[in-house]
């Protein structure tokens, strides 16, 4: 009789297993079902304008020619910035999603030399992307980053925003999404300017410019004034205006530094390069200006603050190409240190670098000039 208890007993016991674990493997079955994982591919290009091509220089040609914004979040990485006296101008104008962006390409910039790192952005957008036009709105948000991370470093020359790909990975769970983000070159052979294909190369080009600016560094003298001339003064001197709109490098510092040529664009990133280096407050100002000839153009040039007050500065400007005569100090210094009331008349700022991307503001200028 105890035997047959013990045998009903252990037949239950076997009974309640197999049903667990029948149960236990229809919940794994089901789960398995109601995962889905879909990734698509370079759903947002970058569309980053360039505002300075078929940019003419302000060309003289005569015989004898006279020669502060509020910030939605305060973060560890902005804290950083201030306790090393780094001043990111537009990157303090993003909101809090833009600054996750823009934040990810600084720590991997180093990475994003191979031109095909995966820039990891996980799920901080799962809110966002949830909405009903909520890819959309991821877009804007890249756009902002995207653009205020070139304009406040210039010494990121070797990264082509145009090659750059923001891709969103949905996985779906039990009717519910969850969204992975990241940044790569999609389809493109890799997200460098055409004039570097890998590390070695923007690292030797990193030495030459480094070789540069401490040459320049050397004749600093710790007077704001006489280091924002001394910089200005070594690009006019140095530097040649490029009118074919072909050559390597004309939009970036190591044009200007290295080579000798640039653009207005090259011009202006490289005096903000060395300004920051100089801890000097400087900003990169994109916008039209009408040169001597009455000709409208797209045009790049510089704010720099001076004994706290913000300045025009000009440095393509103020080194013309002369047919027939010599550059006079007051051609040098046409547009150097100038306020709104002289400097509107010809320069036009826009805040708006493309339809996608934010509004930013430029700081208020002085209006006389310095």
């Amino acid at each position: 009789m105890k035997n047959k208890f013990t045998s009903i007993i252990m037949f239950l016991v076997v009974i309640l297993i197999i049903t667990v674990c029948i149960i236990f493997g229809e919940i794994i079955w089901q789960e398995i079902k109601s995962t889905q994982t879909v990734v698509e591919s370079e759903k947002f290009k970058t569309v980053f304008e360039d505002f300075v091509v078929n940019t003419s220089k302000d060309e003289q040609k005569t015989n004898q020619v006279e020669s502060s914004i509020s910030q939605k979040i305060e973060d560890n990485y902005s804290k950083e910035l201030k306790e090393n006296n780094i001043d990111k101008f537009f990157y303090n104008q993003l909101d809090e999603y833009s600054k996750i962006i823009y934040k990810a390409l600084d720590e991997n910039k180093e990475n994003m030399k191979t031109g095909t790192y995966k820039v990891e952005l996980g799920n901080k957008f799962t809110n966002i992307l949830a909405l009903e036009n909520g890819e959309e709105e991821l877009g804007k948000y890249y756009q902002s980053a995207i653009e205020a991370y070139n304009y406040d470093n210039p010494s990121i020359f070797y990264l082509d925003p145009n090659k750059m790909y923001l891709n969103i990975e949905t996985t779906t769970k039990y009717n519910k999404n969850t969204y992975k983000v990241y940044l790569d070159n999609g389809k493109e052979i890799n997200y460098l300017t055409k004039e570097f294909s890998s590390k070695q190369e923007i690292d030797e080009a990193i030495s030459k410019i480094t070789e540069v600016k401490s040459k320049i560094m050397q004749n600093r003298s710790g007077n704001t004034y006489e280091d924002i001339k001394m910089v200005h003064d070594y690009l006019v001197d140095k530097v040649e205006y490029d009118t074919t709109i072909s050559k390597n490098n004309i939009y970036n510092l190591y044009g200007a530094l290295v080579n000798g040529e640039a653009v207005c664009e090259g011009y202006a990133r490289a005096f903000k390069y060395i300004m920051d280096e100089l801890e000097i407050p400087c900003i990169m100002v994109i916008g039209k200006a009408t040169n001597s000839e009455g000709k409208t153009e797209n045009h790049a040039w510089n704010y720099v603050q001076l004994d706290g007050t913000w300045y025009v500065i000009d440095v393509t400007w103020d080194d013309p190409i002369i047919t027939g005569g010599w550059l006079t100090q007051r051609n040098k210094y046409k547009y150097f240190l100038k306020g709104s009331k002289e400097i509107n008349s010809d320069h036009l700022a826009n805040g708006k670098f493309s339809d996608k991307g934010m509004l930013f503001k430029y700081p208020e200028l002085s209006e006389i000039s310095y």
